[in-house]
């Protein structure tokens, strides 16, 4: 199992915090935990890459920084 953190840009609320939520969701990861600004996932590479990870951020509106 792997642990990352994604740093966001672009949240300011707690709206933005829920969208994030909600795509995140889709994914089989084993934990998620969103801040603003802020995503703490843990999941297993082997099941989900972080390209999808990072695309779902994208797809609830919002960029990760790298």
């Amino acid at each position: 199992m792997k642990s990352q953190n994604f740093k966001i840009d672009g949240m300011s609320c707690q709206h933005c915090v829920k969208a994030v939520e909600n795509e995140l969701s889709k994914l089989k990861i084993n934990s998620h935990n969103v801040e603003i600004g802020l995503a703490k996932i843990e999941y297993e590479e082997t099941i989900v890459e972080e390209s999808e990870i990072v695309k779902a951020i994208e797809e609830a509106g919002y960029e990760v920084d790298w």
